[in-house]
């Protein structure tokens, strides 16, 4: 087995190429070319065995590209993607030419290529603010934002490539991960840096705003139970812990953990527009239990406790990296 991983610099992408390394599957990992050739998060995790991982810079965007590194690939791993939702409020293009033209690169590859399987990651994003709860995969989707619209967009292409040309695609959909090396624009990170640093007071929007929290692990876990799954081409699986907390609760829980004496100004500048804005994601993540035999561990209050912990301690000893100098309450 040899695994192309595009967006193998970010966060999630990164955990999923050291855990690969580790079962010494292949991987070649892309990621997006620039001027300092820079390799994101996987700086972190070139100690590894590098008889197992080849790093090659690049855009998904580029057929042509995307074509000539695929070709020995058993497997394509599809993590690329412009995340911010505040971002695609302003980069709207740029969003759907990512998130959509790359993933239509990838299935082209694919369907040229029948033996080829494609595990693209969708997000809980495309449901929008919860109909109904725990939220299936029979949740109907809202595109509350362009991030959204352009992955739902994704999604459905993934779709439908299975359903006219029998193209092999499985769809993973994390709910909220978190964990070591996310993005400081990310709420967590964000409110673990501000304490960090010694903020007077936690800088947030809005606070009512309720999330199903996935520790990093346990997502990369479900990406190695479908690799491992047999026969399940064309399906989608929440990945989620079933349990949500608010913005609130979870200010609270970090603030209890770092023992900061809590303090809340709520910025209008850091909410969302109301229309745009996700009241409530809460998965049901049975289908993934049963199909994937998927297992997380940090489920329930305590997990999320224990993902939290493990989170801080990160940061706090990552404090002083040149990446966490950036303006984080941005």
């Amino acid at each position: 087995m040899k695994i192309l991983v595009t967006g193998s610099e970010g966060f999630i992408g990164s955990h999923l190429v050291e855990k690969l390394i580790s079962k010494k599957i292949h991987v070649k990992a892309l990621v997006k070319y620039n001027f300092m050739n820079s390799w994101g998060w996987l700086e972190d995790v070139k100690k590894l065995n590098r008889k197992y991982l080849t790093v090659i810079a690049g855009d998904v965007n580029d057929y042509k590209f995307i074509e000539d590194i695929s070709r020995d690939c058993s497997h394509i791993i599809n993590l690329a993607a412009l995340i911010s939702i505040p971002y695609s409020y302003e980069a709207r293009v740029s969003n759907f030419k990512t998130n959509l033209g790359g993933v239509l690169n990838l299935l082209e590859i694919i369907k040229s290529n029948p033996k080829k399987i494609l595990i693209h990651t969708s997000t809980s994003e495309v449901y929008g603010s919860a109909l109904y709860t725990p939220m299936d995969e029979r949740h109907p989707l809202q595109a509350q934002s362009p991030y959204s619209a352009s992955k739902i967009a994704a999604d459905q292409a993934c779709i439908s490539y299975y359903n006219s040309f029998n193209s092999k695609i499985i769809i993973l959909r994390p709910f909220n991960t978190y964990g070591p090396r996310q993005s400081t624009r990310a709420v967590i990170p964000n409110i673990i840096n501000q304490i960090i640093n010694k903020n007077k007071k936690i800088e947030i929007g809005s606070l009512f705003p309720k999330r199903d929290f996935t520790y990093v692990e346990d997502t990369v876990e479900a990406f190695i139970c479908a690799l491992n799954a047999k026969n399940i081409y064309g399906e989608q699986f929440n990945l989620g812990i079933s349990k949500d907390f608010s913005v609130l609760e979870t200010i609270k829980l970090i603030s209890k953990i770092m023992n900061y004496e809590l303090k809340i100004d709520e910025k209008k500048i850091r909410k969302r527009p109301i229309k745009s804005e996700v009241n409530k994601l809460l998965s049901n993540n049975k289908k993934a239990l049963k199909i994937l035999k998927w297992k997380p561990k940090y489920i329930g209050s305590n997990g999320f406790k224990k993902g939290l912990i493990k989170t801080i301690q990160w940061f706090e000893e990552n404090k002083d990296k040149k990446f966490f100098k950036e303006n984080y309450t941005k």
